[in-house]
């Protein structure tokens, strides 16, 4: 096939998602004023659904101010139903802000303020009874404010004590509610805090071992949050994977350990977006493709749909050159060749133990020596990136 010739329309089976603070994020950097006009709820989701998305997402606050009650709320709120469903999307997932009010400059969950946490957590009880109205069935939390900048200014030990028993007190609520509701943490190393806590995919997988209800407590890893720690997301989402955990993903574009960039997918680390798309596609992950990123402070309106639509046919682009490179004779005979279909069988036999293992020095060792040609595989991947294969 070639791939000039693939269809890179979305459809509602490829579950392409966008958050209103995306497309609606008006360029503002600590450096400079916004350079685009607020977006209307109700246009992003219009626009979303001509693109051909799949489904949109919130912060409660990307949709109403905090302090909106009454008729006031319950008309912006069925407002944006009605454009939702005219749009024909979903909102899959909400989540709540806990990080732009100066009331959360020490955290929420984890403030040195006992009211402030109580607080954040009223907060979240009331953007989950909207997101049980919305239909949402993932709840992600980004703890953006929960961390420090001085090692002296927040007991860790105590912190992670308060936000178990957050997370604790929220599924209590969404269990006693009936809600199909499960959380999902987003781990990130820094920006806005110097360090925030839980800061990566591993450090949330120990935490979430440690809550009363584990099970419904999961992972949102994100792109460029993990590659702004230096490490490699497609690792860190098959332990996600590998942990049952993987409730949701952020994707965007990231370009090595900086500050938090947002870029179109695949606008990055092209490379690890391509196995990104390998691991999601052949793991059966059947959960949303959500796309958290924001058009460039260049863009004006119309840019921000162009990049809009670039997130979605480079994740379709990468989808086709994965199952080109999958299905490539050559490519499977290079995994042969390095082993790779062998990690899967078990190290020891069926009722073997350690003990039963030969002696050290009863192994030619080095006859086990030998080369892994996992170069090749890796060229091979290009290639297919490139256009010079199928």
């Amino acid at each position: 096939m070639s791939y000039a010739t693939v269809d890179l329309t979305p459809t509602p089976e490829d579950k392409f998602t966008f958050g209103l603070w995306t497309v609606g994020w008006q360029a503002r950097d600590p450096f400079g004023d916004p350079t685009r006009e607020p977006m209307d709820p109700v246009l992003a989701a219009e626009k979303l659904g001509e693109l051909g998305a799949y489904g949109v997402t919130l912060h409660d606050d990307d949709l109403l101010s905090p302090l909106l009650t009454g008729d006031e709320r319950e008309a912006a709120i069925s407002r944006f139903e009605k454009a939702v469903d005219a749009a024909g999307l979903k909102i899959p997932m909400i989540t709540t802000n806990l990080f732009t009010h100066p009331v959360f400059k020490d955290g929420a969950f984890t403030s040195n303020s006992r009211d402030v946490r109580r607080y954040a957590l009223a907060k979240v009880r009331r953007n989950l009874d909207l997101a049980a109205r919305f239909g949402a069935t993932t709840y992600v939390l980004w703890g953006g404010r929960e961390g420090s900048e001085s090692d002296a200014a927040k007991d860790v030990r105590a912190a992670l004590d308060r936000y178990a028993e957050g997370l604790d007190a929220l599924c209590d609520y969404i269990v006693s509610q009936g809600y199909d509701i499960r959380l999902a943490i987003e781990p990130k190393p820094n920006e806005p805090r110097g360090d925030i806590l839980l800061p990566t995919i591993g450090h949330a997988l120990g935490l979430i071992d440690r809550l009363q209800h584990s099970e419904m407590v999961g992972l949102n890893p994100e792109v460029g949050h993990e590659q702004m720690a230096g490490l490699n997301m497609v690792h860190g989402v098959a332990q996600a994977l590998w942990a049952g955990k993987l409730f949701h993903i952020d994707l965007n574009g990231q370009r090595g350990p900086k500050y938090d960039q947002d870029l179109v997918f695949g606008h990055g680390d092209l490379l690890n977006a391509f196995f990104l798309v390998d691991l999601l596609e052949t793991s059966g992950y059947a959960g949303m493709r959500h796309f958290d990123y924001k058009p460039a402070r260049t863009e004006d309106s119309e840019g921000v749909w162009r990049s809009a639509a670039a997130n979605m046919s480079t994740y379709l682009m990468l989808k086709q050159r994965a199952a080109e490179f999958r299905a490539d004779p050559d490519v499977q005979a290079a995994m042969t060749a390095a082993g790779v279909d062998s990690l899967r069988q078990p190290t020891l036999n069926p009722g073997e133990t350690v003990a039963d293992l030969p002696a050290i020095t009863e192994v030619d060792v080095e006859g086990l020596v030998r080369g892994y040609p996992f170069v090749n595989i890796n060229e091979l991947a290009i290639e297919h990136l490139m256009g010079f294969r199928g």
